[in-house]
């Protein structure tokens, strides 16, 4: 489809994400970033970044094996036995190759491409431009925030760029599942990492996308399925750090029905409010109590008093209530939530990064759900664990926790009190001081007043000159012009002027 005829059939959306394509990886991964944000983006430009693939031609081993010698020098072949010049895999911003430390032990490395920073850095370049005149000439846009969303898409370039704070991730995943023998989180060889190369453990199992990943022997999909559930509400209910990219390619299948997860360069991380909203978002969900959604929305958004909580519930219902025949089990409720966050949006509530990816990785997992059981119910699942989910918010030692951050907090307020009391005290007793006052719409109360004063003091000085023409004309036989005393005709031409600026003062005025 390369001639102009064939693109011009094609749709606005269409042409956007082929653009998106022809432009490049950073491109590529602003148009996945879009895909997950339909608060800001239509539905149908959605639909067609969803189809944006990160996935390019492998480099030459050579080329990888010299970023390698980069990071490493002559000690190269001193950590490494043996690299694999055959890529497992190939994406815009790395390369990832098996390979057998000089332990012995089997890793997977994961190299970051040349020359790829620069690209990148390049390109935002051009986005915060772009950005830039978007907000300058097209104020529509600007509730959108698009210098924002280069912003955004900035810092998450930035961290899936550094393979240490990868790393980290993987690091603090291994903590969190430490207990768990069913969840297997690659050891990461935090030595041998950089910047730029990721070493890690190489994981035994088969990959979910792989067709014979649930053939494997004593593999029962239902426990895949109950325990990768598991581990992934773990995350966002308890751990409040969760796999923001959890697809079939990052999901394992071990043996004995054990799970295991790469790749950690996109995490999300939820505070306890966050957390408690969404298990209230699922809940509401779960009773059709749209109103209690839309609070949760409310709650979670930076405050504005431009919504309209009755309209925004309504709205809601109409999205949401039509699947509720169809038990949700033939309906993917990442993305009815994700339709729901554009709501959210037409009624002025900003919706969180965070959620949004949780929202997102909903899909993921759905998708995945899916794929093992064809009746998988994501919110049937995750409220059968809302059960044990309430025994560790509400245990003792959760309300220990919560008793003793109330307790500091309240130590901290009243000892700060007596200072702030004083310091008011002292501000209201300043001979200086003055209540300040702001009301809506006062500015334009004050140029309306200002405005009126200014007609009116014209019209007492056109009155004054034209009562003092007249008078003169009336006496004086001195000079005329055009039959009218001199004197006279300046004062009748200057009160037509100052009437010509009244008027025009008077029209100019919003």
């Amino acid at each position: 489809m390369n001639s102009s005829s064939d693109i011009e059939a094609l749709s606005m959306p269409e042409r956007m994400r082929m653009s998106f394509e022809e432009l490049g990886p950073t491109f590529v991964k602003l148009g996945q970033l879009l895909a997950t944000r339909p608060d800001l983006v239509p539905e149908e430009y959605v639909n067609e970044f969803e189809k944006l693939h990160d996935r390019v031609q492998p480099l030459p081993f050579s080329v990888i094996e010299s970023v390698l010698k980069d990071e490493f020098g002559n000690a190269l072949y001193q950590k490494f036995e043996s690299i694999d010049p055959e890529p497992l895999g190939s994406a815009s911003i790395a390369q990832v190759h098996r390979a057998r430390l000089s332990t012995g032990e089997h890793v997977v490395i994961k190299v970051q491409r040349p020359g790829i920073i620069q690209k990148i850095n390049d390109d935002l370049s051009v986005l915060y431009l772009l950005a830039e005149l978007i907000v300058h000439y097209i104020p529509e846009a600007r509730p959108y925030n698009p210098i924002g969303i280069v912003d955004e898409y900035f810092r998450t370039l930035e961290f899936e760029t550094n393979f240490v704070v990868e790393a980290n991730n993987i690091r603090r995943f291994q903590e969190n599942f430490a207990d768990y023998e069913d969840i297997k989180i690659p050891k990461v060889y935090l030595d041998h990492t950089t910047e730029r190369v990721l070493i890690m453990e190489a994981l035994p199992g088969i990959p979910l996308s792989q067709e014979g990943a649930l053939l494997q022997e004593n593999i029962e999909p239902n426990e895949v399925i109950r325990k990768g559930l598991r581990a992934y509400l773990k995350m966002v209910f308890e751990d409040g750090l969760f796999h923001g990219d959890l697809h079939a390619g990052n999901f394992f299948v071990l043996p004995n029905n054990q799970i295991g997860l790469i790749d950690f360069g996109v995490v999300g991380r939820l505070n306890t409010r966050t957390q408690a909203a969404i298990a209230n978002m699922l809940l509401a969900l779960s009773k059709e109590d749209y109103e209690r959604m839309a609070y949760e929305y409310v709650d979670l958004a930076p405050f504005t008093d431009r919504v309209n909580i009755d309209l925004f519930a309504k709205d809601l219902r109409e999205l949401i209530a039509p699947y509720f025949g169809l038990t949700l089990k033939n309906v993917n409720l990442g993305r009815i939530l994700m339709k729901s966050s554009g709501i959210a949006a037409r009624h002025h509530l900003q919706v969180p990064t965070d959620l949004m990816l949780f929202f997102k990785s909903i899909v993921s997992i759905e998708g995945m759900g899916r794929k093992i059981n064809k009746n998988f119910d994501f919110l049937h699942y995750s409220l059968e664990f809302a059960g044990e989910l309430a025994k560790t918010q509400y245990g003792p030692q959760r309300v220990m926790n919560d008793m003793t951050q109330m307790a500091r907090e309240s130590k901290m307020f009243l000892n700060a009190l007596p200072r702030q009391l004083n310091f008011f005290l002292r501000k209201i007793n300043s001979p200086n001081h003055a209540f300040r006052i702001k009301i809506a719409e006062m500015r334009d109360l004050k140029m309306a007043v200002i405005s009126s004063f200014n007609l009116l003091f014209l019209g007492v000085i056109m009155a004054s000159l034209i009562m003092s023409a007249s008078y003169i004309f009336v006496h004086d036989t001195a000079n005329h012009i055009a039959g009218i005393p001199t004197i006279s005709f300046i004062g009748y031409l200057i009160a037509g002027l100052l009437g010509l600026i009244a008027f025009f003062n008077y029209i100019r005025k919003p």
